[in-house]
This record gives C-alpha cells, sequence and structure tokens, in this order.
C-alpha cells in the first residue's frame, strides 16, 4: 500500500505517522521528494482500508500496489536512483548510474587471466574513457572443463588495477562462501544463472555494496524485480539492474537482446538499468550496434567486453572488443549520447 502525504508536511508529523503505522507491525518504506512524502508499506496490508488514511489530515491519497515488487516499485520511490559505485575511497575515481546526465561504461575482459592481462585491459579501457572496470574472478562455465577463473587471486589483480588506474572494479559473485572476499569490490555482479539465487540475494542485502543483478538466461522483467526486491527488502538500495539477453528459438546470435526492457523498466520501477551487448550477441562485430542502439533508448550504462588480445582469451574470446575497437565506439557513443545532453 502506498500513502501520500500532503504538500509541507513536517518532519515531525511525518515521523508520528510512520510510528504509527509501525505499531500495526508492518515495515515502512519513506521516499521524500521535493513537494510530497511517500510512504510505502511493507507487509501483509491485505486488512488495511486505504480509506482508514485518509482520515488523517496529513494524509492526500492511499491506494494498494498491485505489482508483487514493492521496494522496487516506483510508485513506492517516485524519484530515480542513483547508485554512486567506489565511493569514499581514497584514489579511486567514483561514478554514478542512473543520474541521467551521463552514462557511465563498464568494460574489460571477459576472465582475468593474469597480472599482465588485467593491467593492460584496465590501462586500454581507462584510456578510452571507461568508468569501472569489469573482470571476472570467479567464472560461472557451461562446462565444467572451462576455465573456472583465477578466485581470490583474480579479485587481487583486479585490486592491483583498480589501485594503478583508480577504476571502480565489478566482478561476479557466485556463492556466500565467496562475499568475505569481497572487501575491495565496488560493484557486485550477481550472473543469469544466480539470479534467482535467494538466499544470496538475501546476504547482498544485509552487505550494502552495490549490485550488478543481470537477468535470468529465460526471467521475465517481473522475476528480475522480484529478484532486486529480495536485496532491497533485506537492507540494501544500491541495486542496478542488467538486461544481458534471453534465450529464444534462433540461435544466430548468443542471445536476444531484450531493449523494450529498458523503457519498461524505468516506467514501472526507480532501478537504473544497464545493457550487456556482448553476452547478448556473442559476436564482437555485432556489440556496437546493440551499445548504439542501447544508449538511443536511453540506457543508465553499459557492461562491454574489452581484451587486448581477444583471440588468446580464456573465455568469451568471440564477443571480447580489442582496445582499438572499444576506443573508436566509445567516439561514437559519446556523439550519440550528447544528442540527448549526456556524457559518457
Amino acid at each position: 500500500m502506498i500513502i501520500v502525504l500532503k504538500k509541507g508536511i513536517g518532519s515531525k508529523d511525518v515521523d508520528q505517522f510512520v510510528a504509527e503505522v509501525k505499531e500495526k507491525g508492518l515495515g515502512v518504506h519513506v521516499s521524500t521528494g521535493v513537494d510530497k512524502t511517500v510512504i510505502g508499506l511493507l507487509g501483509d496490508t491485505s486488512k488495511l482500508d486505504p480509506e482508514d488514511f485518509l482520515a488523517n489530515d496529513i494524509v492526500e491519497s492511499a491506494e494498494r500496489v498491485s505489482a508483487p515488487y514493492k521496494m522496487a516499485s516506483r510508485s513506492f520511490h517516485p524519484q530515480n536512483t542513483v547508485v554512486v559505485v567506489g565511493a569514499g575511497q581514497s584514489g579511486v575515481n567514483p561514478c554514478s548510474i542512473g543520474d541521467g546526465k551521463t552514462i557511465p561504461i563498464i568494460a574489460g575482459p571477459c576472465s582475468v587471466e593474469s597480472e599482465e592481462q588485467i593491467l593492460d585491459a584496465a590501462r586500454a579501457v581507462k584510456s578510452a574513457g571507461a568508468k569501472i572496470l569489469r573482470g571476472g574472478a570467479y567464472k560461472p562455465r557451461t562446462s565444467p572443463y572451462s576455465f573456472q577463473g583465477l578466485g581470490e587471486e583474480g579479485l587481487r589483480l583486479l585490486s592491483l588495477a583498480k589501485k594503478e588506474t583508480g577504476l571502480p572494479i565489478c566482478t561476479e559473485l557466485m556463492a556466500i562462501s565467496e562475499l568475505e572476499h569481497f572487501g575491495d569490490v565496488d560493484l557486485i555482479q550477481i550472473g543469469a544463472r544466480n539470479f534467482q539465487n535467494f538466499d544470496l540475494l538475501k546476504e547482498l542485502g544485509k552487505s550494502g555494496k552495490p549490485v550488478l543483478l543481470k537477468r535470468g538466461l529465460s526471467g521475465t522483467v517481473s522475476e528480475l524485480l522480484m529478484s532486486a526486491e529480495y536485496i532491497m527488502a533485506n537492507g540494501n538500495e544500491n541495486v542496478v539492474l542488467c538486461e544481458r539477453g534471453i534465450r529464444y528459438y534462433d540461435n544466430y546470435t548468443r542471445n536476444c537482446l531484450d531493449l523494450s526492457a529498458v523503457p519498461y523498466i524505468h516506467r514501472v520501477s526507480h532501478l537504473p538499468v544497464v545493457i550487456d551487448p556482448s553476452h547478448a550477441c556473442g559476436l564482437r562485430w555485432m556489440v556496437g550496434d546493440l551499445a548504439k542502439a542501447a544508449v538511443a533508448i536511453g540506457a543508465d550504462s553499459l557492461e562491454i567486453e574489452v581484451h587486448c588480445h581477444p583471440e588468446k582469451a580464456l573465455s568469451d574470446a568471440s564477443q571480447q572488443l580489442t582496445p582499438a575497437m572499444f576506443s573508436e565506439l566509445m567516439e561514437k557513443l559519446g556523439k550519440l549520447a550528447a544528442v540527448d545532453g549526456k556524457t559518457m
């Protein structure tokens, strides 16, 4: 249920109202805008009548929320959420995702393979204008015989790259047991295979760290938002959603990129949306066109795979751009973003 308070209501009255609601055994989410305050009620509100709240002089309106997700809903939180990545660290350049002014690019290799490889990639993507370095330390692979990542050593190498370049780092978490090693990670990625690993999502809710949550291989947008709800309901509102392509009946690309998810999510949710064109198509020659389409449709950020020697990559070699290709693409994306008054 959502309760909108009248314009100009003081904080004392708001606090008293919230206290009265909590006495009913409900959770409360308060969103304070420029003109109005929106109170979201969390829990079983089936026995509550919205009309009862209208008897309070400070209440303007009260209505039920039909969406199964609450905290991720724009009804609960009318203003866009801006997630800051890498804040409060000496020598690190933080960036904002969802501020409506910038489109920060998350770039780097699919996997961390060696110190030389990740440092070269970090320097290259930073030089081209990327704001966050990505790289898989732990790799979920379809085949048990494929390269599984360097694990803790990969995290150490990402930290080295972060220290040298000042780029915040993004890498994938696969299990709760690994979370204790992610202290230096700025943006924790949850991959498509784990987007409904609810125990893992709950732990991320307790961590407070920004989370990049990818849509499942066959997941619906509603299911993605419900997964985000698990994180937010456990105390962490720093969630970024990622559309990375879904399974479909054809096979000329790795997945099918659902660009329509961007405007739809922006309509029903306040959370920022990232597009991953690399995993969507699996073909480096197609990544640039999908990236341009993502910027044009209003994506808040992009995640692009870049490897200095993709032909030698230990994972996803066919979809990783060379630094030269990435640099050229960044110039094109910058011009496209400028049409809407944004920068990369």
